[in-house]
């Protein structure tokens, strides 16, 4: 299927970057989180396969199933 896309609060949550979608909003919202190389403040931006986020010195490919 095409256009298939996670919401970054979503993504940080599933790859276990956060232990909440709370932690998730406020780290997003401080410019904490950056996705391909910029700073994201927002939590509802799609991802999809291929885009990579940072944050806390750590950086995870998104990688979408099915």
């Amino acid at each position: 299927m095409e256009n298939q896309y996670i919401k970054l609060d979503q993504y940080l949550k599933l790859a276990g970057a956060v232990n909440s979608g709370g932690e998730a909003k406020h780290l997003i919202q401080g410019g904490a989180v950056m996705v391909n190389g910029q700073i994201e403040t927002r939590r509802g931006r799609k991802l999809v396969a291929g885009d990579l986020v940072k944050y806390d010195q750590k950086e995870f490919k998104v990688v979408l199933d099915g």
